[in-house]
Order: C-alpha cells, then structure tokens, then sequence
C-alpha cells in the first residue's frame, strides 16, 4: 500500500498539534477558578490544582490507544480474511510498527536510544503473567507524570516543556548505566549542553515567576501592608518558581527510568508501540485509582482541599463544566498525540519524532505569549536555543562540529 506523499505531513501537523494543545490544555485547566470566583481581587480566586485526577485522566487517555490496537487488529484480520489465503491469515500490527525506539508514552524529548542495531532476533509476543512487567514503567509515568503536573502550577507552559528536555540527559546516563550502551564524545557534549541549556531556562523562570504563583496554595495572600510584607511575597515566589524548576527536573529522572524499562521489556519481548501505551494507560489507570482513597484516608482528610483530597478534587472537576469539558479534550488530545507520534516513528523515523516534539516546544511558547499567559523572555531564548542544539546534536538531526 502505498501512501500519499502529502501523508508524511498530515501525520506530522498532527502530532504537532495534538502535542501543543495537550499541555496548553493542561495549562488552561490549571488557570480555572473553582472557588471565590467573584471575589473582585484576582489573587484571592481559587484555581484548579489536582495533580492526581489529573493524572488518572492523562492514563485514561493513553488507554485509548490500547482500544485502537484492539480496533486496528480486527480490521487487519478481517482484511487478511477477505484475502487470498496465502497471505495465511492474521496479520496483528505490521513489524515496521514495532519496537525499534524506546517507548514514549508523551513524546516530552524522544530519545534514540536503540539497541542493538543490526541484531535481529525472534522474540515472544508478551502475554499473560509477562504483561504485568508493563506496570513497571506505568508506575514510573505515574510518579513522573504527577510531579510535572504540581511543577506546572509553579511554571509557564513553555517553561515547563522546555524543562521536560532535561530527559535526554537522565535517559543518556541511565541508558550507559544500565543498559550497558556507550556514549560518543559528540553525544557526551551534546547532554552538557542540554544541561546548560535547561539551567539558563530554569533561571528564566526564578527570575521572572509566573504571575500566578501568588494565587496558589502554598501562599496565603494578604493585603501587603509595608515594605517587609512586599519583600516576603517577592520571596516567597521565586521559591515557588524554584520548586516547580525542582519538581518539572525531578520528574525527568522517572520518565528517563521508564524509558529504560521499557527498552529492557523490548528486548526480551515482541510489543507494538500501540498496545505498549495502552497497557501502560491500563496499568496505571488502575494503581491511581486504588492509590486515590489510600491518599485520601492517610494525607486527604487531613488536608482538605489539598491535592489529595479526593472528594473535592471529584466536586470541583464534577461542578465545573470547564473543569470536565478540558479533561475530555486532554484525555482525547493524548491519545491522538501517541497515534501520531507512533505513526510518525513507523512511516518516518524516530529522528522525525524528536525533532516534530522539539519545535511543538516552540509553539507551546509562541502560543502562551499571544494568549498572554507569559512575557517574551530573552534569557528564554538563549536556553531555548542551547537546549534544542544539544538535543538536534544528540539525537543526529544535525551534524556535530565536535
């Protein structure tokens, strides 16, 4: 079958735009008022904060992806069965769509970190019991992906993707760590500039914090009667821009583990991107809601209203339609947003992946400014550009002058 050549775009478009709108969504969901919302002072409004729902909707989205296999498998076999029987049948998902990159179930940097190259090998389709080593790398898109989201309270979008590049240097480490891959010295200089690139954006964000920050609820804000109570408010945002550098980086260190689980899963077994994603979205689907009333009995009841309370986090998503309605579009745009990634990986290249995910950065942050959810920054701009050469570097978009 051959495509048109117009198809390579479409996917591409696609993933760029269910990519960016994925996190501007995100963002949006976070800025809505779900409390003291006629209060005439903006910093008195209560905001949307609930970083474990948030989660468990980004799970139900990936499993999306595992009903599209299912979908994608029975047209296969029917195709097959309508014919000629040569063709011997079931056909599940063609190779061309299997495990030759390492698993990225949100694309935040794809890494090309493949194995092995040039050492084909019959590998076992995983079933039954061995399904279950896919709730491994669930728990650690689990914890992840909760850190990147209280990190996102406390940071701009643009910000927030920008930091999420940080996964190149931890998969890089983790992969020479333990999975024994060695790095080249264009490779090594790469990452360190990566690192410096994410330290200059990282600084961005204590420089100048997000307005917002003052509204959240590790602030209580009151009228600032005096210099000293201005100062303390000044403080106490730049240490809130510090830990949302802290935890958006933290985060990093348990995605770039679970990029290296799943490289040591596909190696041992054969498991298509597809259905990969959707057992991970599955595994951790079901370890966030049993984790939910666990939180809610042991750190909720005794923080009402916090992020862990778990019947005020469903009231205040229940009874705030635009609450619900982003959840939808989020849970919708990351399901697409893997299609298209898998599809571009599958029908381009891995290498297209990454670069595809380098510039949805670029428009998460041209689309912020003109939202007016941020200001232009040009020590942005110079960690931005630092980070996206590093990472072209590394992933051999382009050539190394090293």
């Amino acid at each position: 079958m051959s495509e048109s050549p117009y198809y390579g775009v479409v996917l591409s478009v696609g993933m760029l735009a269910t990519g960016t709108l994925n996190t501007l969504l995100t963002k949006l969901q976070d800025k809505q008022c779900i409390g003291n919302c006629a209060d005439p002072d903006p910093l008195k409004h209560e905001h949307f904060e609930q970083p474990v729902w948030q989660t468990l909707n980004m799970f139900y989205g990936e499993m999306l992806c595992l009903a599209c296999f299912y979908l994608f498998s029975l047209y296969q076999r029917r195709r097959a069965d309508a014919s000629s029987p040569r063709r011997n049948g079931y056909e599940a998902i063609s190779e061309a769509d299997g495990s030759d990159e390492s698993v990225d179930v949100r694309g935040a940097v794809a890494v090309s970190t493949t194995a092995e190259p040039g050492t084909p090998r019959q590998l076992k389709p995983i079933a039954g019991c061995a399904t279950l080593w896919m709730w491994v790398p669930a728990v650690c898109d689990l914890l992840g992906t909760t850190l990147m989201n209280v990190g996102l309270f406390f940071t701009t979008a643009s910000v927030y993707q920008m930091l999420r590049g940080a996964v190149v240097v931890f998969s890089g480490l983790f992969s020479v760590l333990f999975l024994g891959h060695r790095l080249a010295r264009f490779q090594v200089i790469a990452l360190l500039l990566v690192v410096a690139g994410v330290t200059i954006v990282g600084m961005s964000n204590v420089i100048s914090p997000p307005a917002q920050l003052r509204s959240l609820h590790l602030y209580s804000p009151h009228p600032t009667a005096n210099l000293s109570e201005h100062t303390d408010e000044i403080n106490s945002e730049a240490w809130k821009a510090v830990l949302g550098v802290i935890l958006v980086l933290g985060a990093q260190v348990f995605t770039a583990t679970q990029f290296v689980v799943e490289e040591k899963i596909i190696r041992h077994y054969h498991l298509t991107p597809l259905r990969a994603v959707g057992l991970e979205g599955s595994f951790g689907a079901l370890t966030v809601m049993a984790a939910i009333p666990m939180l809610h009995l042991t750190i909720g009841r005794t923080h009402p209203g916090g992020y862990f309370d778990a019947p005020e986090g469903f009231r205040q998503i229940v009874e705030n339609p635009a609450v619900w309605q982003t959840s939808i579009y989020i849970m919708l745009s990351i399901a697409m947003f893997n299609f298209f990634g898998l599809s571009v990986t599958r029908y381009l290249s891995a290498t297209s992946r990454a670069t595809i995910d380098t510039c949805r950065t670029l428009f998460i942050w041209m689309s912020s400014i003109a939202l007016g959810w941020e200001t232009f920054s040009w020590i942005q701009v110079i960690g931005f550009v630092v980070l996206v050469y590093g990472t072209f570097i590394y992933n051999r978009v382009i050539t190394s002058p090293f």
